[in-house]
């Protein structure tokens, strides 16, 4: 069986998740991407396919019709994938033109446009969370209910994120964004405080398993870093059952999701319980997909691509194993050259013991602080039987590691 894989920048999901595991099944990959000779540099020595490695095929992946335009000029494929926030659009039209099983192009646009997941949610009663569109030389509505998080509309990994308390900083926030990138569209919305939380989940179109989920720990106001994520689900409840509806409003129903939400936080019209914040359709990033996998009793990179096959999900969702997990995150706190740094170490954590490590950048590397999620110098992961392990793993790598930035 032949699959196609649309990403654009390489990432450790694709390189050490999804190509060995579509190896584990046997498929054939051409892999669809804009950056062909940095993905090439980064399968380099990487464990690929079982039937060699994938075919790297350049094209323009952000433009639909150029990517179905490439499908329709390769061998026919069994399923078209993608595992980038940026093109699950393109991708489920591709899957679609192709009459192969995908996700609801609506549902994907909702989910990575902000305004649109907000009027949705507002549409079907969901939920009522005050919103506001910008643009560059747009006016600042009347009477928002500050304090306000100002977020470009499809933005990722926390960046320009930022907590405003007044007009005046909005506006003064407005203009040094939309100075930097005059095309930005904006969204104001009233901030949520309480607990962040995910919630993954996998469907098939007809089912759809709950995996589990991650406390979220941030940074202070007012941005919004993720510093460490807790393997923590949230128990059955109002809540989750919340979330869950929300999702089924979107149109959410088929692949890898992953959905972030303020648990137990009060609104501005006084009602509390969970409120989405984002909606990312696809598995969890930052490697935390590593952890799920090895803590649930699956094969969650091949299950995400059996379902793209066609082949639907058994009754219930795989056990989880009991234990800990972490992802704790090593921030950059100044920007210079980053001079030391560990090397990858990622087999005990995937193996469900003591701590790994995953650098995000290397060694020789320009560090430019931005105060997002783009910070990240690594991530040390651990998996344990208990907290107290998973805890003394963590800080036992931390201290016996460096990290140097130089002016």
């Amino acid at each position: 069986m032949r699959l196609v894989i649309v990403a654009s920048k390489p990432t450790d999901a694709v390189t050490h998740g999804f190509l060995p595991a579509a190896g584990r099944l046997g498929l054939e990959v051409l892999l669809l991407t804009d950056q062909p000779e940095a993905t090439a540099h980064a399968l380099a020595g990487a464990v690929s396919c079982a039937r060699g490695r994938p075919r790297i095929v350049a094209c323009d992946v952000r433009d639909p019709f150029a990517l179905i335009a490439a499908i329709g000029g390769l061998p026919a494929p069994d399923a078209v994938f993608s595992n980038s926030d940026r093109l699950q659009t393109q991708t489920a039209l591709a899957a679609e033109y192709f009459g192969l099983p995908g996700k609801d192009w609506r549902a994907s646009l909702r989910a990575r446009n902000k305004p649109l997941m907000r009027s949705r949610l507002a549409g079907t009663g969901a939920e009522k969370v005050t919103a506001v569109e910008l643009a560059a030389g747009s006016a600042i509505p009347p009477e928002l209910p500050y304090p306000l998080v100002l977020k470009p509309t499809e933005g990722v990994a926390s960046e320009d994120v930022v907590l405003v308390g007044g007009e005046d900083e909005l506006m003064r926030r407005c203009a040094e964004l939309f100075g930097r990138r005059p095309e930005l569209r904006l969204i104001a919305e009233e901030y949520l405080p309480g607990t962040l939380r995910t919630l993954e989940t996998i469907g098939d179109g007809q089912r759809t398993w709950v995996l589990g989920g991650f406390r979220t720990d941030v940074s202070p106001p007012p941005f919004f870093i993720e510093e460490r994520l807790t393997w923590e689900p949230l128990p059955d409840g109002e809540e989750l059952a919340h979330v869950e509806r929300a999702l089924g409003d979107l149109g959410v129903s088929f692949g890898a999701c992953h959905t972030e939400f303020i648990c137990d936080g009060i609104s501005c019209d006084g009602r509390g319980g969970a409120r989405l914040v984002e909606v990312n359709d696809r598995l969890i990033g930052d490697h935390c997909e590593f952890l799920m996998n090895g803590l649930l009793a699956d094969d969650l990179f091949a299950r995400v691509l059996r379902v793209h096959l066609g082949e639907p999900l058994p009754a219930g969702p795989p056990p989880v194993r009991p234990g800990h997990a972490i992802a704790d995150f090593v921030l950059a706190e100044r920007s210079g050259m980053l001079a030391a740094a560990p090397a990858a170490q990622f087999g005990a954590a995937q193996a469900g013991s003591g701590a790994g490590y995953w650098p995000m950048r290397e060694p020789g590397e320009r560090i430019t602080v931005t105060n997002s999620n783009r910070d990240y110098l690594g991530v040390i992961t651990a998996i344990g039987p208990d907290q107290s392990a998973v805890e003394r793993s963590v800080a036992a790598f931390r201290s016996g590691s460096r990290w140097e930035i130089t002016s």
